[in-house]
């Protein structure tokens, strides 16, 4: 394959979220559902002693908008571009991370709360990176703020390498902050995804030669819409962030953790596997899911946005 998008292309164009992560506990295994034939995840905010670590998870978060909305070359590129026209290192800095929030508001509905969903994508971007080592294939939020497009199908849309076979992945967020609506989430994500399977490559080639890829990253789109990548294959991925009410309280930060782990190990569990048809559609057997359980969601979500 041409181009210069090879695995050491994409291990440097990963974002470091580490600091993020150090609010994020993140649980990998296989957990009671389909398909069984790799580990899924399950996440919630971090706990210090008997503390949720609630307000510093949404100041990484609030952080990380720049790195979902620009990528490094386009950061540096409209750096440079406000250095010459006068600014200091520090303000010109300060100015891309105004064009992004102020991308990241031009999305939100008049009504308020769909800024959840944008949590949920943000959240999506972010694990896809560290969990799966994919990079994005393509910036969705620059599509969402463009009045001349449509909306990207997909959440998220990255590519990497595994065991050098090119891998393209496909996100879906759901975030839903009422309560007890874990398994409608659950079901909305893999109907969603599957439908996006449909359409994605229609969709990609709709962005293909526009200014949402950027220059390596167009070209594996196009090789992958012209049938030119080799042995490529499609992946997929959901992300479920749902208002969980369980009781929590524990003496100890590990009792606490132990108390999360069983109720994302019941979400799985309980969850009615003959909605996860693996034989009608084969491409559910490379899915995997990431349950993110937050305990009043409803006030995180209200915090973030009065954060942007």
């Amino acid at each position: 394959m041409s181009g210069f998008v090879d695995e050491k292309y994409i291990k440097n164009h990963l974002i470091n979220n580490d600091s993020l992560f150090n609010y994020i506990y993140v649980i990998e295994q296989n957990f009671d559902t389909v398909p069984n034939t790799h580990n899924h995840y399950g996440a919630s905010i971090n706990y210090q002693d008997l503390k949720e670590l609630k307000q510093e998870f949404l100041d990484e978060l609030y952080d990380s908008i720049v790195d979902w909305v620009y990528s490094s070359e386009k950061y540096k590129e409209l750096k440079d571009i406000a250095i010459s026209n006068g600014k200091t290192d520090a303000a010109a800095s300060s100015e891309i991370s105004r064009r992004a929030r102020e991308k990241f508001r031009a999305t939100k509905n008049s009504d308020n709360i769909l800024i959840q969903g944008q949590l949920g994508e943000l959240l999506l971007f972010h694990f896809i990176q560290r969990l799966q080592g994919a990079v994005p294939l393509l910036r969705k939020m620059k599509i969402t703020t463009s009045p001349e497009h449509e909306r990207f199908g997909a959440d998220a849309i990255h590519f990497k390498y595994e065991k050098k076979k090119p891998i393209i992945i496909l996100g879906e967020a759901k975030t839903y902050t009422s309560n007890y609506k874990f398994n409608q989430a659950f079901k909305d994500a893999i109907t969603s995804i599957l439908k996006t399977y449909d359409n994605h490559r229609k969709e990609i080639n709709l962005y293909v030669h526009e200014d949402f890829l950027d220059p390596e990253m167009n070209k594996i789109a196009e090789q992958y819409i012209n049938n030119k990548i080799e042995n490529v294959e499609v992946h997929l991925t959901c992300i479920v962030v749902y208002n969980e009410t369980s009781d929590i309280k524990g003496n100890s930060r590990e009792e606490i953790i132990q108390k999360i782990t069983n109720v994302i190990e019941n979400k799985y569990a309980n969850f009615d596997k003959k909605k996860i048809d693996t034989e009608t559609n084969s491409i559910l057997k490379r899915i995997t899911y990431i349950v993110f359980p937050i305990w009043k969601l409803d006030e995180l979500a209200k915090t973030f946005q009065q954060m942007i």
